[in-house]
This record gives C-alpha cells, structure tokens and sequence, in this order.
C-alpha cells in the first residue's frame, strides 16, 4: 500500500486556501451536506462547460457566495445571462438561501490539473490511444511553462483483461517542498470496459513571500543579465547552423573554411577532408602499379610487354634481374669460352693436344 497525501490538503494553510471558508458549531454535518449538495448540483449542470474549482463562502447565516472558475465562462453565462439565472434560481430552490454567484475565467487551462485530466478522460471515452492522450497533454502543458507534470492512467488500459497502471513524467514535482505551487487533479474516463482514472500533478513554480521574492528576483535579474551578451553571439551562429535552411547552410559554407578552420569543433574535420584524397590519391596508383604488372607481366610476358613498355621503366631492371638469374646458369660456358680465347691464341700447342677430347671447342676456336 502506498501512503500518498493529497498535494493540496497537505499545503493547506502554507500556500494553499481552503475551498470552502465558513465556521460552524452545532450545525456543521447540515453546512457540510449543503455544501456537497451544491457542488454536485454545479457539476451536473455544468458538465461541459469545464468547471475546475467551486469555492463557496458564507458570510451571513441565510446567503451563500458561490464562485465557479471555468475555462469556458461563455457557456457558463449563455446568452444575456439566461443560464446563469437559470443555475442561481435551482440553487436557491434545494439550499433555501440566497445564492450569489460568481464566475471565473481560467486563462491558461493547460496548467490546470483537473482540466488536464479531465482532457485526457475525453479522449479515452473517443477510443483514443492512452499513451498518445498523455504524450499530448504532457507537451500542452510544458509549453505553457509549467515546470513539471505527472500523468497516471490506471484502468483496463486499450481494453485489457488485467488492469494497470501507465505514467508520463516530465520535468520536476518536488512533493515535499511546502512552498511548491503544485496543482493536483483527478478525472474518471468512464469506458465500455470500465472506468480508467487519471490524476495529474502539475508544478508551477515556487510561492515566496513578497520581501523574499523581491530580493531573488533582483538576484537573478543580476546574475542573468551579464551572459546574455555572450549567449546572444553564441546562439546566432548556432541558430544558422540549426536552422539548415538554404540561407544558413550557404553563409556557413561560405565562412567554415575560412574563419573557423583554425577554431576547430565541427568544422575542423571539414577543413582536413581535402588534404585526405592528396595522400590517398599518390598511394592507391602506387601499390596498384606495382602489384599489377608484376601479377600481369609474369603471367603474360609475351601479349603485355610491347603495349605497357613505358610504364614498367622503372620496373624493368627489377624484371629481368629475377629473369636473368636462372638464364644466366645454362648460358654462361658461351660467355666464358670467348674470354677464354684470347688467353689460349699465344699457346696453341695445348689446343691441339685437346683437340681430341673437345672438338666442338677447337672448331669455335679456329672459326
């Protein structure tokens, strides 16, 4: 079990006021039913006219001041009054006193949280999806500058045998703090498939007294108005570079090489992308010349070489080194034999004597 305290009776008296300010005695019970009655009778009459709060006091012991605050006051009043009158008149008929009523007009109904609530129950009795009712009031009311909600739907949510509960959450609600403005509200969606509530927490900032509040605000006033010379220049190079639009991507290509290359950040990598195809470009024909006509001219010499002569000049000597050393093996008496020649001319009693065993090179010799 959870031990929750109701946001608004635990701030009572702190930073919140009662709904219903009298004082009674002996008659407290019949005050107390009166008041229930009246209520009841409000919200029936007025179901679709988005009445969040009814706060009534009693001054005098036959009069009753009645004020009904309401996001839609036109439905509330009708045309000339005439629903108005219409209300105060059945009032007045089930309490027996006089009755004065008073309307009040709701200006922001997306920091309320009984209409929010109330919002999201509709929307789950049209069949609309839980999750998608509490995503939208949820930025509905962060954009009315609210500083935190809490959304919990809790039912057969979409219909599901097992009842659960879903929360939305964004921003803060700091519970505990007395001096919070949080609103609470609770709304019922009565579905085909049971009854789903919604409660709704809405924080809206803190409620100082005057003298403090006074002395924050020129401190913030002070310690915020330095950096917003700074924040200004900032924000507008930003800003162009969010928007993405022509105008802002085409002043940025223009200034990003020239300007904010040393500065580095995003437009460092931008600055080195045309020095990377320098270095790229020398080394791919490079490793690609030399593996290349190796693999090629090995294994095609005859059909390759006369077509590619002039780009293996550098290669050429590296070729035939590898060629000429198996050659050279079965070629080398031809080249020997000739140097041998001219040392053999002055004694030519020995090749005759050797005639005999080596003709072949006594021939070459004579020849």
């Amino acid at each position: 079990m959870g031990q929750k305290v109701h946001p608004i009776g635990f701030r009572l008296g702190v930073v919140k006021g009662w709904q219903s300010r009298w004082y009674a005695e002996r008659d407290y019970k019949d005050v107390y039913a009166e008041d229930d009655l009246i209520r009841r009778t409000i919200n029936k009459e007025l179901f679709n006219a988005s009445v969040s709060r009814i706060e009534i006091e009693r001054a005098a012991a036959n009069q009753v001041s009645v004020t009904i605050h309401t996001a839609k006051p036109g439905i509330v009043i009708g045309k000339s009054g005439e629903k108005v009158d219409k209300l105060r008149a059945i009032l007045e008929a089930k309490t027996k006193k006089r009755v004065r009523l008073n309307i009040m007009e709701i200006r922001q109904p997306e920091l309320d949280a009984y209409l929010v609530g109330r919002s999201v129950a509709e929307q789950l009795e049209k069949r609309v999806s839980f999750r998608r009712a509490m995503k939208q009031a949820v930025q509905k009311t962060m954009r009315a500058n609210a500083k935190g909600i809490r959304i919990i739907c809790g039912g057969r949510l979409g219909g599901a045998e097992i009842a659960r509960s879903e929360k939305e959450v964004e921003g803060k609600i700091p519970l505990h703090t007395l001096r919070a403005d949080i609103d609470y509200g609770l709304a019922e969606a009565h579905t085909t498939f049971g009854v789903i509530g919604i409660k709704v927490w809405i924080y809206k900032g803190d409620i100082l007294p005057s003298k403090r509040r006074e002395a924050i605000e020129g401190q913030q006033e002070a310690t915020v108005q330095p950096p917003f010379a700074p924040r200004e220049g900032g924000d507008r190079r930003g800003g162009d570079r969010r928007r993405g639009g022509e105008r802002g991507e085409r002043s940025d290509r223009g200034q990003r090489p020239q300007g904010d290359r040393p500065q580095g950040g995003d437009r460092g990598p931008r600055g080195e992308r045309p020095p990377r195809p320098q270095g790229e470009r020398p080394a791919r024909p490079q490793g690609e010349r030399t593996p290349r006509p190796q693999g090629e001219r090995s294994g095609r010499p005859q059909g390759e070489r006369t077509p590619r002569q002039p780009r293996p000049q550098g290669e050429r000597p590296a070729r035939p080194q590898g060629e000429r050393a198996p050659r050279p093996q079965a070629e080398q008496p031809a080249p020997a034999a000739e140097p041998q020649a001219p040392t053999v001319q002055p004694v030519p009693e020995v090749p005759e004597e050797t005639t005999p065993p080596t003709p072949e090179s006594g021939t070459t010799q004579s020849e």
